[in-house]
């Protein structure tokens, strides 16, 4: 089973790094950073079908045709958070070697559509002295892991729910 899980789990982490190092280049070359979300999760919930196929694989190959749901999570929890774990690894090596600025350009582009929208000068000011506090916390590689971590994780656990609960068999 630690070999499913590995293997579909790396899978699915390189998926979405390679997914996130697309969307960088992207983002870095173009100069803006609108979408980033909507790029962001569609390729965090591509990479996560590899958690349904690697629970396909185990109830199939090694539980011949049989799997309880809380097994089937289990399975698809596990290979998700291996999953995750290289999405951490690759932004943090994305942000240091190519976006280290990054949140210089979130801030300025949050700020700018404030702006745009025609937000009052005390929100904007409320927000900018938010955004300064984040970009010093943004600094501290732990917290930056954490923070990264908390992206895939929601939509590792709705794809690992529900890959239990649609191959589930008794």
């Amino acid at each position: 089973m630690k070999n499913l899980i590995l293997k579909y789990g790396l899978i699915s982490g390189l998926i979405s790094v390679a997914l996130m190092l697309a969307t960088t280049t992207w983002f870095k070359q173009s100069g803006q950073l609108e979408g980033g979300e909507i790029f962001g999760y569609t390729g965090m919930l591509l990479s996560m079908i590899v958690v349904f196929i690697g629970v396909r694989v185990f109830r199939d190959q090694h539980r011949a045709g049989v799997i309880s749901f809380g097994e089937a999570f289990k399975v698809a929890g596990l290979i998700a958070l291996v999953s995750c774990i290289c999405y951490v690894i690759g932004w943090m090596f994305i942000y240091h070697f190519m976006m280290p600025d990054f949140m210089e350009h979130y801030a300025d582009a949050m700020l700018a559509k404030m702006q745009a929208d025609g937000a009052a000068e005390a929100e904007i000011q409320k927000v900018t002295a938010e955004m300064q506090h984040y970009k010093e916390l943004y600094k501290n590689p732990l917290y930056r892991a954490g923070l990264t971590f908390m992206e895939p994780l929601p939509v590792a656990l709705l794809v690992s729910l529900l890959s239990a609960a649609i191959l589930r068999r008794k």
